[in-house]
């Protein structure tokens, strides 16, 4: 009772699955990922096995199809099933059983598969693959959302909505380059879920999105002041040379640690310091 698209980056960097239903919490059921590996979706008659015994397959180098045929090859209740899953290489591969509740089917393409039951037809699929294809100018976890929004407005779950969810996994590119999940974001219960889910992500990317070191403005001269005068507006003085000091207290307590690049300031930090400060004049430039 399920839509869901699961994917690989061009690169193959970057593996996620997006996810809504009329089910309570489908986000903690439905997607499974590792880094570098594969994802996959399991839905419909929901198979939690699918998602370790498929992650297992795919880091032996089982093709997707294979994998999808060597799950459901094993499982007596595969008439009810709904899988998709991507690997490292290659095609997505996606396995509708004929008991699923109709509409059910699914669509897949290099490096990615959409499959859906329960839904109001064949053009919630085919929306999904379409926003994924026409989406290549996204970052990732935004093109995930952006096909999950395109599969919604073209009807979803036909029974309506409830639950989205969101995983996104890389190499070494989770919080603090501790871990490889990159997104994990869960809507468990809301009347427009796949809109909060986007609402989310966009915060998500606030706090934990990596800077952009084009943009990044160095701490000195006029920057420097700016901030050591909205640093003292709440409440952080800077003491002599000690701006950057000041700024690594504030931003830690902000959860932008992550934002934090030394000597420098993401202007992504720069507006929300000036959005949740307090008026300051600007500096005057030195005459």
């Amino acid at each position: 009772m399920t839509f869901s698209l699961v994917a690989r980056s061009a690169d193959g960097r970057l593996h996620g699955v997006a996810v809504a239903s009329k089910f309570l919490a489908a986000g903690a059921l439905v997607p499974a990922a590792a880094a570098e590996v594969g994802a996959l979706a399991t839905q419909a008659h929901v198979n939690l096995a699918y998602r370790p015994q498929g992650l297992t397959l795919l880091r032996t180098g089982v093709a997707a199809a294979d994998v999808v045929a060597g799950l459901i090859a094993a499982d007596p209740e595969r008439e009810h099933r709904q899988l998709g899953v991507v690997g490292a290489t290659g095609a997505g591969a996606s396995w509708t059983g004929p008991a699923c509740h109709q509409w059910a089917g699914g669509r897949t393409g290099d490096g990615w598969a959409a499959q859906g039951n329960v839904l109001t037809g064949p053009e919630v699929v085919d929306a999904l693959g379409e926003a994924w294809l026409t989406g290549a100018a996204l970052p990732f976890s935004e093109r995930l959302v952006a096909a999950l929004r395109a599969g919604d407005e073209a009807g979803g779950d036909r029974r309506g909505r409830q639950s989205a969810g969101l995983l996104v996994v890389e190499r070494g590119g989770g919080y603090g380059g501790t871990s490889d999940v990159v997104v994990d974001l869960r809507v468990d219960d809301h009347p427009d879920p796949v809109a909060e889910l986007g609402r989310l992500l966009t915060v998500h990317t606030m706090l934990f999105g990596r800077p952009d070191p084009a943009t990044l403005l160095d701490l000195s001269g006029a920057v420097a002041a700016e901030v050591a005068a909205l640093l003292g507006a709440l409440g952080h003085p800077v003491h002599g040379d000690g701006t950057e000091a000041a700024l690594i207290s504030w931003a830690g307590l902000e959860n932008l640690e992550e934002r934090l690049v030394p000597g420098r300031i993401d202007p992504v930090v720069l507006t929300h310091l000036r959005g949740v400060a307090p008026h300051v004049p600007a500096p005057r430039a030195a005459s």
